[in-house]
């Protein structure tokens, strides 16, 4: 196999990009990374910080050099956060990489984390600013993609038995975490930008 990730997870926030991708980790025995982890560690600060402190613009940069660093260093699943597709650079980055889409609607959204506090992006009018962001974004994820998985009514052992069928990636069926699958894709109050 060539070097880069083995499965890329794109999407929007609260799609259960986190909680899927250790679950596809631990069943294909292969470290998990999540970009926007990797910028809270190297800034030492949350998401939401840098939001306020320095604004998007400069978040955007964090996250162009975190996307770059990680498709170039990482063998494993990797996590993007919901806005990283919006660099022309990322996505011709990307090209050819095996990237699921993980696809969900509003009601999914909101009954998952509520639309709430620790999403910047969402601060005012929750659910329309989600819909805007999904429409300004939609096209992207699919551009990008290689398969889309929709998470709507599924645990997050059955979306990453999708994902793998999907990416027809070989693995033993069924090898889920059963304290992931009563968390919910996406644990509420994580960030995603």
């Amino acid at each position: 196999m060539s070097g880069g990730p083995l499965v890329v997870l794109v999407g929007p926030m609260g799609s259960g990009k986190s909680t899927v991708g250790a679950l596809l980790a631990e069943r294909l025995g292969v470290p998990y990374r999540d970009t926007d982890a990797d910028i809270v560690a190297a800034e030492g600060r949350e998401i939401s910080d840098i939001f306020v402190e320095d604004g998007e613009p400069r978040f955007r940069e964090l996250e162009r050099a975190a996307v770059r660093a990680a498709l170039a260093e990482h063998t494993g699943v990797l996590a993007l956060g919901g806005g990283a597709v919006l660099d022309d650079g990322t996505r011709a980055l990307l090209a050819g990489l095996p990237v699921a889409y993980l696809s969900m609607e509003v009601e999914e959204a909101v009954r998952r984390v509520g639309l709430g506090a620790a999403r910047p992006l969402l601060a005012v009018n929750p659910r329309r600013r989600w819909r805007e962001l999904m429409e300004a974004r939609r096209h992207l994820y699919t551009e990008v993609a290689r398969v889309v998985v929709a998470t709507d009514d599924r645990t997050p052992a059955e979306v990453a038995e999708a994902v793998l069928d999907a990416l027809e990636i070989p693995h033993s069926p069924g090898a889920g975490s059963p304290v992931a699958d009563a968390a919910g894709p996406g644990a509420p109050g994580q960030e995603d930008t």
